[in-house]
């Protein structure tokens, strides 16, 4: 009996071993670089990731809810290079996203908290050192024992990196009476903080007014700086980062070493440098995407530079409105070149970093709150139930390799200009096609003179000039040969003008999806594995999917099913939430009208846009609501997906869907989609057709199946392609504008214009450039009765919108075809 007893103890102790040696060598779960066990979730209406530094052989995060000056329940996370996520008990939450490796202590600064060498973590409470922590900076005098922490309401402290003790500088205006504002500089909602050059520069990017929670081009936000005695405003825009090439360790030359700061305006991206001899000077760069507007700052979160080379080879990386861009480590006003733009991306990135040869990007995924983010087109659908998000590692190669990096911008924009006084620098070096369209609203003919800087030394050549008519434009066209680091404008007289240039990428896709969409159905098919989406709220921390059986363009009984952290869908009894899924999360139908010519779209504010139309078979699910329109799956922007294209939506204080950017084309059954853990999450599954995609998950009874990866996969389905337009046989009262059409980010255009009249008419071709700028004569043409005029755009040509115009009441037909 003995013998069995110790075999069989024996044999149970060799199965556990073997038990938890499998456990360590499974793979952890993930998908496009996306862990779901690292997702954060805290209890607030928002949970963005802070900021994240590598530091004592761990990463280190720290997340945010939205304001939040006195703590949260929001975390400290270590994370150990196996990927082990451990909650830190020294957690007291807040809205920081500051972060600093003081190098005389051997200390990470990051929140609150002070992080030794060994691991070991200290805590500066908010009733010592109250406000929302956006920045860290090296002390003017003592940088060897003090730093300064910066506050988004204009709180300034000196903090012993010692014993921790705190010195009031400035008063955080949540600690004042009446308003959350501070008067001591213009804007609000603080961001950038850094030390150099005997000055401390501070930056803002919103304004505290009722007239910024709705309009994006108003005077907002501030760069500043402070001598140690008196504060200085620099220049009145939206700034966010302020950095120097020595990044989150402070400037090594504390008295030479540039500072730099990135922000915008509602022309386009802000570049600034702080010059030790010179002072500061100021550059313009184009705008990938707008989603990141609004006068009151809030649906920027944190831009970055951040070196992610290594210590013998330096490689700054830049974000700035939707653009991974490599930044020169040397940029100085007389080194200014090597400035270029990477690729396009989606996610909403709060900071990044290089750890174990991997580049790790703190997002902000998912809010409960969506702030101001509603719209008639989404319906009355709801936020998750609780904020998460989550860390996404890619290879060091992945900002070169995500969307097209078309962009524009402008130096001027209808606005009074000074003879001979040439305008801001615009970059004009990173774009294989070029061109900027150049308006002149004054009451004489002007020659405006473009210069460039070849070589980023300040050295500015002539290149070309434009002889414009009072009330006309040109587009003007660079080809190829034009090289230069930078471009900028100037006019023989004073006059009012615009000037915006936009710049191409060439298009590599074509219009086959990547294999990793394989398994999301067609829309040639009928019977299809749906679903709606749903976030689940307390604690719960799972994906509620409400799973149904499309056949044609019904929808049969639901059942409800859970998307866990280890990506296992699971069926489960809960009428309850299948219920409030059901009734808070269907489709809203008739939010858009699909017609002959295209999809017709009135935003909140009342403008009618219309949309390319893709594959025929889509009109009929989306009159059905089998096919969801748009929702928020990135904070504060909206994913929009449209007759077989998603669009990035900006929220209407952004401008909405006059700045909408066209992601990708498919001719996929999408029924609805979510974020949850930092993932994308879709349903319309062929669950046959994806038995061998890992991205396609199926419950174990086979009866519902998702589809998840990142939202930044979508640039892989293929290039933005459709056709449509303003008119189709429509009846048009002479010189009555038709409705804009979009006609931006697209590769081979073409158009299409015919009559029913039986004298000629002359059509105008109008283009607006900008989304919220100008219309601008592109063409007039003469169409004789019975023929149809016929144009290819050329392979440079760039704008945002088109419409049309006839100089008699006739039937017309335009139609554009984008390949």
């Amino acid at each position: 009996m003995t013998y069995r007893i110790i075999t069989l103890l024996l044999f149970l102790f060799l199965l556990n071993s073997c038990t938890e040696e499998a456990k360590k060598s499974d793979p952890l779960p993930q998908l496009s670089g996306i862990y779901p066990h690292l997702a954060y979730y805290n209890s607030e209406g928002e949970c963005g990731t802070g900021a994240i530094v590598p530091w004592a052989d761990r990463l280190w995060a720290i997340t945010y809810g939205p304001h939040l000056p006195n703590g949260s329940s929001d975390k400290l996370y270590e994370i150990t290079p196996d990927l082990k996520q451990i909650v830190r008990e020294e957690s007291i939450g807040g809205t920081p996203a500051n972060r600093m490796i003081h190098t005389e202590s051997q200390q990470l600064f990051i929140g609150p908290y002070a992080i030794d060498q060994e691991g070991q973590v200290r805590t500066i409470p908010y009733e010592q050192m109250p406000g929302r922590h956006t920045g860290n900076a090296r002390h003017l005098e003592q940088p060897e024992n003090k730093i300064y922490y910066g506050t988004m309401e204009e709180g300034f402290y000196e903090v012993d990196v010692h014993t921790l003790e705190v010195q009031e500088l400035y008063q955080d205006a949540n600690t004042l009476k009446g308003d959350q504002y501070s008067t001591l500089l213009p804007g609000a909602h603080g961001k950038g903080l850094y030390t150099g050059q005997g000055v401390v520069v501070y930056s803002n990017n919103g304004e505290p007014s009722e007239e910024a929670l709705k309009q994006f081009d108003i005077p907002s936000g501030v760069l500043a700086e402070w001598d140690g005695t008196d504060w200085k405003t620099v220049r009145r825009a939206q700034f966010v980062e302020v950095t120097g090439p020595g990044g989150i360790h402070g400037n090594k030359n504390l008295a030479t070493d540039p500072i730099w700061a990135t922000g915008w305006d509602y022309k386009s991206v802000l570049l600034g440098v702080r010059d030790s001899e010179t002072g500061w000077s100021f550059y313009r760069l184009p705008k990938a995407s707008h989603s990141y507007d609004g006068a009151h700052g809030w649906n920027t979160e944190w831009p970055r530079i951040r070196d992610v080379g290594t210590e013998n080879q330096p490689d700054y990386l830049m974000t700035m409105h939707g653009m991974f861009w490599h930044f020169p480590g040397s940029f100085t006003p007389s080194s200014s070149a090597g400035l270029r733009p990477r690729s396009a991306y989606l996610k909403v990135i709060g900071d990044f970093t290089r750890w174990n040869d991997q580049l790790v990007f703190g997002c902000d995924d998912s809010a409960k709150k969506e702030f101001l983010n509603k719209r008639k087109v989404k319906g009355g659908i709801e936020g998750p139930g609780q904020s998460n998000s989550n860390l996404w590692f890619t290879d060091l190669g992945k900002p070169d390799q995500l969307g097209p990096n078309t962009a524009a911008g402008a130096v001027w924009l209808e606005e009074p200009v000074t003879a001979h006084t040439p305008s801001e620098p615009f970059l004009f070096a990173g774009w294989p096609k070029r061109s900027c369209w150049l308006q002149n609203a004054g009451t004489a003919t002007v020659t405006f003179t473009f210069e460039i800087d070849t070589d980023g030394t300040g050295n500015w050549q002539p290149l070309t000039t434009q002889i414009i008519e009072a009330g006309k434009n040109a587009r003007v066209a660079f080809n190829r040969g034009q090289s230069g680091e930078w471009i900028r404008v100037k006019a023989d007289r004073a006059t009012t003008a615009t000037a915006h240039f936009y710049y191409a990428d060439e298009e590599e896709r074509d219009t086959k999806a990547a294999p990793v969409f394989t398994g999301l159905a067609s829309v040639d098919q009928s019977e299809v594995h749906g679903g709606l989406l749903y976030g689940l709220g307390d604690n719960r921390r799972a994906l509620g999917l409400a799973a149904t059986a499309f056949s044609g363009t019904e929808d049969g009984d639901y059942r409800y099913y859970e998307l866990n952290e280890k990506l296992e869908l699971l069926p489960k009894k809960d009428p309850e939430t299948l219920d409030f899924i059901t009734a808070q999360f269907a489709i809203p139908k008739e939010v858009v009208t699909v017609e002959e010519s295209s999809v017709l779209v009135v935003d909140d504010s009342g403008r009618r846009w219309r949309f390319p139309l893709g594959d025929p078979k889509f009109s009929a699910l989306t009159d059905a609501g089998a096919l969801r329109i748009a929702r928020e799956v990135a904070t504060e922007r909206d994913l929009l997906n449209l007759h077989g294209t998603f669009y990035e939506l900006p929220a209407e204080n952004a401008d909405g869907f006059a700045k909408v950017r066209p992601v990708a084309s498919h001719s996929l059954r999408i029924h609805d989609y979510a974020s949850y853990r930092g993932l994308l999450v879709m349903t319309g599954i062929d669950p046959e057709a994806g038995k061998d995609n890992e991205h396609v998950i199926v419950s174990a009874d086979e009866q519902a199946a998702v589809w998840a990866g990142a939202i930044d996969d979508l640039w892989q389905l293929g290039k933005p392609t459709g056709q449509g337009g303003p008119w189709k046989n429509t009846a048009v009262q002479a010189g009555e504008a038709s409705d804009p059409y979009l006609i931006g980010f697209y590769d081979r255009r073409s158009l299409e214009l015919s009559h029913q009249s039986a004298e000629p008419v002359t059509f105008t071709i109008e283009v607006e450039p900008i989304g919220h700028g100008p219309w601008m004569e592109y063409q007039q043409v003469t169409v004789p009765p019975g023929e149809t005029y016929t144009h290819q755009f050329p392979a440079d040509f760039q704008a945002r919108w088109i419409r049309f115009r006839a100089d008699q009441n006739t039937t017309a037909t335009a139609w554009l075809v984008y390949e």
